[in-house]
């Protein structure tokens, strides 16, 4: 509450809450610091409470009142963040708490707020199974506009990106595959992550369900490979976005620590279980400390053997899955 944000709500308080940017990974930590609940696509925080914000949430300062929204964009030579209203009118920087990333000349970052873009809907109900191959060499070089996190909003958009659209959803192709076979569903409404998922959004996800299904079924490795559908607890990218990836793990873009334990840890939640929890309790529910797999040791997801280095695991998979 004050003249810089123009609220005079006396529910809420001149220290509401703390607000903390990582330019680099593209996020905001949003923590709740007065007792009024501040929420983040309508779900609460709770008081001395902390959950992360990326583009495409909407954070609602207080009893679901005075939305605000977080864009990140390029800028030469500039760092700082900066946080405002919906109605695009710029606030006071917000801290910069830039960390080490895994990308190398990351270019510096400012985020700013935008309204969230729904995008259209097409119905080519078409799945033909020339669409359904291998996911090498399909690593595109083109860069979307916007912060890296909004990139699948703008393949999802793109023909040469696209496996299979119909009225619900549209299929593509992971940019940087984890495994021989790695495609995204994604809805065509703006829906950001899992944490905005509520009951209305069950049979949504029964389709998107259906539809990785169908992308299996249609694989012409099949036969030979194992497939998971599911979802990143904590995903990266701003829109959900369903994985239905092989289990060979055979991908040159497979090379961190990070990769492995998100795809074959309990960080990735499988797409039946998450229906299971919306229908039997209305939401998505993560568990505490889920970012904390992220680092468990190397171990193979069929023997279960440890390994020390991405190297040696990935020689280890061949053994696994030939080519």
């Amino acid at each position: 509450r004050g003249p810089e944000t123009g609220i005079t709500d006396k529910k809420c308080s001149r220290q509401q809450v703390q607000l903390k940017a990582d330019c680099n990974e593209g996020y905001v930590t949003v923590k709740q610091v007065w007792v009024n609940p501040t929420s983040v696509d309508l779900v609460h925080i709770g008081k001395d409470k902390e959950v992360t914000m990326r583009p495409g949430q909407v954070l609602h300062i207080v009893n679901k009142l005075y939305p605000y929204t977080v864009q990140f964009s390029e800028e030469s030579g500039k760092t700082a963040a900066v946080v405002a209203a919906k109605t695009q009118a710029e606030k006071r920087p917000c801290e910069d708490s830039r960390k080490n990333s895994d990308e190398e000349n990351v270019p510096k970052k400012n985020m700013k707020t935008k309204a969230v873009d729904t995008p259209g809907s097409s119905a080519d109900r078409k799945l033909s199974s020339s669409n359904v191959s291998s996911n090498e060499g399909t690593s595109s070089k083109k860069e979307h506009s916007g912060h890296w996190s909004q990139g699948l909003k703008s393949s999802m958009q793109d023909p040469k990106m696209q496996v299979y659209k119909d009225e619900k959803t549209v299929v593509i192709k992971d940019k940087y595959p984890k495994a021989r076979y790695h495609w995204l569903i994604l809805p065509w409404d703006s829906i950001s992550s899992l944490q905005s998922i509520t009951r209305e959004h069950l049979e949504l996800l029964e389709h998107m369900h259906a539809v990785g299904e169908k992308m299996i079924e249609q694989c012409p490795a099949r036969e030979t490979l194992e497939f998971r559908l599911g979802y990143h607890a904590i995903p990266s990218m701003s829109q959900l976005h369903l994985h239905v990836i092989s289990q060979d793990f055979d991908s040159p873009a497979l090379k961190t620590k990070k990769h492995w334990n998100s795809f074959t840890t309990e960080y990735f939640i499988n797409s039946e279980d998450v229906i299971e929890m919306v229908r039997s309790n209305g939401k998505v529910t993560v568990k505490e400390h889920t970012s904390e797999l992220l680092r468990l040791p190397l171990r193979c997801h069929l023997c279960k053997q440890h390994l020390s280095t991405m190297p040696e695991l990935k020689a280890h998979l061949g053994k696994h899955y030939p080519k």
